[in-house]
């Protein structure tokens, strides 16, 4: 006797609708806890374009928190002659602040890299500017002075001998090594605003807002599919059982 013909009887119709109907309920429990997945989403609408003072939101030698991270900042200071770095493969659109050096917009150039005391005596990282690729590091202004720029997490180091000149990468935990006298450094480095002359400004973009959705929700709302599925192969496998058992007394 064939499947169908045994799902056909009366009593295996009534355990089909019985099962579809708990499966409808597993389905609208599945839907209210998706429901209440996306009502606890917290979305992430800190401001990071009103600028701040970076003493604010961050302190040498401590991780970035993610209040900090990607924040225009104000920091007062001096320049460190002599510890300009040159990053190449980078981008001076979009795409490259805080992309890595494998952004997606812009034209392909060299980032320069500078070193830069704030008053509290720590060091910070600062991407100036965008140059064409191999043209070098212009005259840059030189003494103190208050910068303006977006504040973002550091690289991690390249793979290759950074000791060998090229760096592709900006890591802080490599230009410490280049740099003299540092005592204290804060982990991020800064895309600055504006430009100095001879130098492009790199773009550096909002973060993008961030939405944290309620994992157990959403991890509830599975299960409950996935038992809804379970009631209706409960009842195929019981036609089956049913079947088989038929088939062998024949």
């Amino acid at each position: 006797m064939s499947f169908w013909a045994i799902a056909r009887r009366p009593r295996w119709i009534v355990a089909l609708l019985l099962a579809l109907g708990v499966a409808a309920a597993f389905a609208a429990l599945g839907q209210w806890q998706l429901e209440r997945s996306l009502e606890t989403a917290v979305v992430d609408e800190r401001d990071t374009e009103t600028p701040v003072p970076l003493s604010t939101l961050a302190e040498p030698q401590q991780v970035m928190t993610s209040e900090a991270s990607g924040r225009i900042v104000t920091v007062e200071g001096a320049w460190v002659d002599g510890d300009e770095v040159i990053v190449t493969g980078r981008l001076s659109g979009a795409g490259g602040a805080g992309a890595g050096a494998s952004g997606s917009e812009g034209a392909p150039g060299d980032w320069v890299v500078r070193h830069f005391v704030a008053d509290d005596g720590a060091s910070l990282a600062v991407v100036v500017g965008f140059v064409q690729p191999g043209a070098g590091i212009p005259t840059l202004p030189t003494g103190e002075q208050s910068i303006t720029g977006r504040y973002v997490p550091s690289e991690s180091p390249q793979l290759s001998d950074f000791e060998s000149g090229e760096r592709s990468m900006i890591s802080v935990a490599e230009l410490i090594n280049l740099w003299a006298g540092v005592d204290t450094v804060y982990s991020g480095y800064l895309v600055l605003d504006t430009a100095p002359a001879g130098l492009e400004t790199v773009a550096a973009p909002a973060p993008e807002l961030g939405v944290e959705v309620n994992l157990l929700n959403l991890f509830y709302a599975i299960e409950w599919v996935i038992f809804g599925g379970f009631a209706v192969y409960l009842w195929w496998r019981l036609v089956r059982d049913e079947q088989e058992k038929l088939a062998a007394v024949d």
